[in-house]
């Protein structure tokens, strides 16, 4: 059954937010700066544009993003997210929109150079994974990039979600058609509640 999302917000049920951006986001972003190999360095070369962030939910990975200067939109479903994300200082050009990633609003397609992606797959049915790959392409402007921290792993998984983990078979059967990897990484740095190899950090560009 669908988890209401509103409700978890405002009651405070909110086991996924940890109150800090997402570690292995702060890992990849550090690896960029250091020099891809093949691909030089410098965040203003690789990382630059315009960047949406699905199921944004308090907004702690729009912020690390938006501080880097980059233009952050974060997007999602419940209105009480949404409050407690601008409750935040804005500490750059990052701006909070309340709506539906899967029914995804015509005025945003093709409007994105990169969408991140942390606990959105994982929060919505399995079934539901193709409407969410066809609105990150909406979303994409063409060659546009999709950097993910996917859940390969979740602890006790029985069925039941969310979260929902994601087998790298199923990764590539759910993107490959559409996207190519240019890097992909376990990061080191996790939450502690989350295994280091549960997670995998994939960067993706849509093809053209």
């Amino acid at each position: 059954m669908p988890r209401d999302w509103n409700s978890a917000y405002e009651t405070g049920d909110t086991p996924w937010d940890k109150g800090y951006a997402a570690p292995p986001l702060e890992e990849f972003l550090e690896w960029v700066d250091s020099g891809l190999p093949g691909m030089g360095s410098g965040r203003e070369r690789l990382i630059e544009g315009r960047v949406l962030v699905p199921g944004c939910g308090s907004g702690h990975d729009v912020r690390l993003l938006a501080g880097r200067g980059l233009e952050v939109v974060g997007l999602d479903i419940a209105p009480s997210a949404i409050n407690k994300a601008e409750s935040f200082p804005p500490v750059g050009q990052e701006r909070y929109i309340l709506g539906d990633f899967l029914g995804l609003d015509p005025g945003f397609y093709q409007t994105f150079d990169w969408v991140f992606e942390h606990t959105c797959l994982c929060a919505i049915e399995p079934s539901d994974r193709l409407r969410y790959r066809d609105s990150l392409k909406r979303a994409l402007r063409p060659g546009g990039s999709y950097l993910a921290v996917f859940f390969r792993e979740v602890s006790n998984y029985t069925g039941e979600g969310p979260p929902h983990p994601i087998a790298a078979e199923e990764i590539e059967a759910l993107f490959s058609c559409d996207f190519e990897v240019v890097a992909s990484i376990v990061p080191e740095r996790t939450y502690p509640s989350r295994p280091v190899g549960a997670e995998q950090v994939c960067w993706m560009r849509l093809r053209e």
